[in-house]
């Protein structure tokens, strides 16, 4: 009889705190069990999302080696408008401007470029801004060009955003600070880099000399 007793008055204190706490506990668990649902469809529909945008840009990129300008920009707006949350976007943008550039279409490959800088990650808006900056240096646009590469940049673009500013400050006949910007874009370049020989063309070609690059450490003082 202790035993039932005692089983009985688990069962009212088991009553008392569900009478007290129940209604609450259920709605935690509806609203745990409705996140949980909501993740694995966010998932789902990400998933989806990203195989349909794979499958137009395949087809957006096949457009652009026939140079077929006016289907690249259709499907490029496409996957803009309907997959702006997968990377196949940004990718896309900036497929759609080079062939935009090609065909000497400046509006709508900074348009592209622009969309890419917006909605890319931070290595695909460095790329975007870069290639905008040279469609300005393009349009003569040489204070907007310089005042977009002034922004922040990863540091892995440091080399590529100085040898830019020097392209617009020689365009600009500023040849000090152009020397000065091409020997930054090469103190930072690797030997091995297939664009410094072309960096240090451009500096010797306004009277620059190019920093040697020691293969191994000096030998000390005796």
């Amino acid at each position: 009889m202790a035993y039932d007793h005692e089983e009985q008055e688990q069962l009212d204190s088991l009553k008392a705190f569900w009478n007290k706490y129940g209604n609450l506990l259920t709605w935690v668990l509806i609203v745990v069990l409705g996140a949980y649902a909501g993740y694995n469809y966010w998932r789902y529909h990400q998933r989806t999302q990203a195989a349909e945008a794979s499958v137009l840009y395949d087809q957006l990129q096949k457009s652009a080696q026939a140079a077929d300008a006016a289907k690249t920009m259709k499907m490029a707006a496409d996957i803009e408008a309907k997959y702006d949350s997968t990377a196949y976007a940004p990718m896309a943008a900036l497929v759609a401007a080079k062939v935009a550039f090609d065909a000497s279409d400046l509006k709508s490959a900074k348009a592209q470029l622009q969309w890419a800088a917006d909605h890319g990650d931070d290595e695909m808006k460095a790329i975007a801004r870069l290639r905008i900056a040279g469609i300005l240096l393009d349009e003569k646009a040489y204070d907007e060009g310089l005042k977009l590469l002034g922004g922040e940049f990863l540091p892995q673009f440091s080399s590529a955003v100085a040898d830019r500013k020097g392209d617009i400050l020689v365009a600009q006949n500023k040849l000090d600070e152009a020397r000065k910007a091409y020997i930054t874009a090469l103190a930072g370049m690797d030997k091995a880099d297939p664009g410094r020989k072309l960096v240090e063309v451009k500096l010797e070609s306004i009277g620059g000399t190019a920093p040697k690059q020691a293969d191994a450490a000096a030998p000390a003082a005796a």
